[in-house]
């Protein structure tokens, strides 16, 4: 029962978006490790930018600071 968990951070990710992430990393646990689609679990978590570090940073002072 293999458990996959996407953290992304949060800017407007569509559901359709969600939906292909969900379905490739599914498939690619088929084709690769032989593993059940029906016991796959994918979670996706999102992540305001200011709860994402880079560099030391939180993402939306390293953006700041990369332009």
């Amino acid at each position: 029962m293999p458990y996959v968990n996407i953290q992304i951070t949060r800017e407007g990710a569509t559901r359709q978006q969600k939906a292909e992430l969900i379905a490739g990393v599914t498939q690619l646990l088929v084709r690769v490790l032989d593993k059940n689609p029906a016991t796959t679990h994918v979670v996706i978590d999102e992540v305001d930018l200011d709860n994402w570090g880079v560099g030391g940073l939180a993402v939306t002072e390293f953006r700041k600071r990369q332009r």
